[in-house]
């Protein structure tokens, strides 16, 4: 059984930011919550999906994503080849976070909206 991490707030910025460098790219996230929920999906139905992605950036998305331990990639022995996609157990566990990050930005407590131009900053870095 592994201890908690101790946090400093230096570290905890630190690498609250490390992850959020993992979903950082106008793609990501997208694609993240288009597998949610134990959704698995072809490169095709991806890429259907996920409206005005190019197959080289949807490729290179879930290339980062895999490589990131989000990601599961399974290549099936099939004429023609079949590629699934879907979260793995930790990716899975972005889900609350991400919905809580929603509730945040939504909360009644906030002074002012949440615009659309931050986020695309974010996701354009």
């Amino acid at each position: 059984m592994s201890q908690s991490k101790i946090y400093t707030p230096d570290s905890a910025a630190k690498d609250v930011n490390a992850v959020l460098a993992l979903l950082r790219g106008r793609w990501k996230l997208v694609i993240v919550f288009h597998l949610f929920d134990g959704k698995v999906q072809r490169f095709s139905d991806l890429e259907r999906a996920v409206s005005g992605i190019s197959q080289k950036m949807l490729a290179q998305q879930l290339r980062g994503l895999e490589n990131d331990g989000l990601v599961i990639r399974t290549v099936y022995d099939e004429k023609p080849p079949r590629v699934d996609y879907r979260l793995t157990m930790w990716g899975q566990k972005l889900c609350p976070v991400l919905d809580g990050m929603l509730k945040w930005a939504d909360s009644p407590e906030r002074s002012a909206p949440v615009t659309i131009e931050p986020v695309r900053a974010l996701n354009e870095a």
